[in-house]
């Protein structure tokens, strides 16, 4: 199976975690807007300037926030799904990670209070969570293609078409839904989606 080795990143200081976990509980609190660095730092217990040094601003601490809580959730969906080197197994776990970000409690909340922040990342730019994202289902594909699993293609040109297709499910699926047709049936099909996108052409 895939892992977050694949992106590359150096690990982050443990230190700044009580910080972003002080964030997370001003941004579900108040909202957004309403959080700043002095009433994070004041939660985290340490003095602005620690604060200031660390994030020169509330939006590149979000911008840190929203990252460690994205890739978060796509790392406990990999371990949940066990074999991502499959279409099937692949879908599994880009359906439960769809599934797991409409009911992270910070995305829902954010959406609520303060959804013009999410649309720099659905319009204009990728953000550091998205290449994250996007590197991890890339090394998936690739890992599948090596093994015969997958068709063949550019797995970063696959994995960024699957990642706009997942936009849609996370952002709007509640837009189509109605009496006829629920969420159920709509993530079903999520996942047809993507099985069927990556599966190898039937021999002739």
């Amino acid at each position: 199976m895939s892992s977050l080795r694949h992106t590359n990143r150096p690990p982050r200081d443990p230190r700044l975690d009580a910080y972003l976990d002080a964030a997370r509980d001003c941004i579900l609190d108040v909202g957004w807007r309403r959080t700043t660095l002095t009433e994070v730092a004041r939660r985290a217990g340490v003095s602005r300037m620690t604060m200031y040094r660390a994030w020169p601003d509330m939006g590149s601490l979000l911008g840190d926030l929203m990252t460690r809580e994205w890739v978060g959730i796509a790392a406990a969906t990999q371990v949940a799904a066990k074999d991502t080197t499959t279409p099937a197994g692949i879908a599994a776990a880009a359906l439960s990670t769809v599934r797991a970000l409409r009911d992270n409690e910070l995305f829902v909340r954010i959406v609520e209070l303060d959804p013009d922040l999410m649309l720099p990342y659905l319009l204009s730019r990728r953000g550091r969570s998205q290449e994250a994202l996007i590197e991890i289902l890339a090394a998936e594909i690739a890992d599948g293609q090596a093994a015969g699993a997958i068709r063949p293609g550019d797995p970063v040109l696959m994995a960024r078409s699957l990642t706009l297709a997942g936009h849609g499910f996370v952002f709007s699926a509640m837009t189509m839904t109605d009496a006829g047709i629920g969420l159920a049936e709509l993530d079903d099909e999520y996942a047809r989606l993507i099985t069927g996108s990556l599966a190898p052409a039937p021999a002739p």
